[in-house]
């Protein structure tokens, strides 16, 4: 395998099989209970796995470890179709990349609720992640609002991204409320799918979402309006906020495009299909009405029914040209340093 960037990858986790994620969890920390492996051999369920050393320099300066098929075939026995566990990838544990075999394949999920952030089916907390072809989903609300006994919609991530420099490439993240905790640090979502209700896309991270599809469920509510982002951006010089690149904004039910969940909220729509699903005035301050001028909301370039801005909220910003390419243009507003393309794309 041939890798031409030139960073330190530890372990690139190849989930051959949606079996595989049976021990995902017990992988990751295994593997790191040593702080260096000279065997280059973790355990996993008992089993003793060769890893292979795949080195990102011409110098074998740096590697990360290889998990492949054949190194984890005592696993695949397992007839399993998706893994019911949550995982954490802790801060001290940067340099992965999980590479499964596509979204319907994949599947990380848990059943979690009650609280914004731990009841998350996935956490990211360490820097430098890459992901491909893996849904990450809480079931919780899957079946409400209120069920015979008395369950109602409520806070159930799917996936918490807290750590700078992560990618995700053809991801789908799937809840209902807080599906997608896109908390802090840059990051960067490449042709994944979103799916939710009540602010589905929300923290306070820098991020590009680039062709995505996001799809607002809303129907789930019964007649409520829901909405798909609730960004957080702090201050004037915070650098956070989410942008919609080319994407495809679909729904079952009326949704806001997004709310203030911080008074200098930032959020863009760029080139991106909407749905008739989007109310005609698109955008809630929901606390901070009043403060309007502090948020940073626009649209530019959008096409379908629902992208008709003749009823928008009239604070909905118009972006000069030079500021609004700043934003979507991912090489000023995310890749500074170059860390994008220092980290290995996974393979197609």
């Amino acid at each position: 395998m041939k890798m031409q960037k030139q960073m330190l990858w530890n372990h690139r986790l190849q989930l051959q099989r949606p079996s595989q994620l049976i021990s995902l969890a017990m992988e990751i920390l295994t593997v790191y209970k040593q702080p260096s492996i000279p065997s280059h051999k973790i355990t996993i369920n008992g089993f003793v796995s060769t890893l292979k050393p795949v080195y990102t320099s011409k110098k074998k300066k740096k590697k990360f470890l290889y998990i492949d098929k054949s190194s984890v075939s005592e696993i695949l026995s397992f007839n399993v179709h998706a893994c019911s566990e949550k995982v954490m990838i802790p801060r001290e544990k940067p340099f992965i990349m999980l590479d499964g075999e596509g979204q319907a394949t994949t599947l990380i999920q848990f059943n979690d609720f009650g609280n914004s952030i731990t009841s998350s089916t996935f956490q990211l907390r360490a820097e430098n992640f890459v992901a491909r072809g893996i849904t990450f989903k809480n079931t919780y609300n899957s079946v409400i609002p209120r069920r015979g006994d008395g369950s109602q919609i409520t806070w159930a991530p799917a996936a918490l991204i807290g750590a700078d420099k992560a990618k995700f490439y053809q991801c789908s993240f799937m809840s209902l409320q807080d599906t997608l905790t896109d908390s802090i640090g840059r990051h960067y979502f490449e042709s994944c799918y979103i799916e939710g209700a009540i602010d589905f896309i929300w923290g306070g991270g820098q991020s590009t979402y680039q062709g995505c599809t996001i799809n607002a469920t809303t129907a789930a509510l019964h007649g409520i309006t829901g909405f798909i982002t609730a960004q957080a951006r702090n201050s004037t010089v915070d650098s956070g906020g989410f942008v919609f690149n080319s994407c495809n904004v679909v729904g079952t039910g009326p949704v806001y495009l997004g709310r203030a969940y911080r008074k200098y909220s930032r959020v863009v729509f760029y080139k991106s299909y909407m749905y008739n699903s989007i109310v005609p005035e698109g955008w809630s301050p929901w606390t901070f009405s009043g403060q309007e001028d502090t948020i940073v909301y626009t649209e530019a370039d959008c096409t379908g029914p629902g992208s008709d801005m003749s009823k928008r909220v009239r604070w909905l910003k118009n972006l000069p040209p030079w500021e609004l390419h700043l934003l979507i243009d991912v090489a000023t507003f995310l890749n500074q340093g170059g860390w994008m393309e220092k980290q290995p794309m996974p393979p197609i």
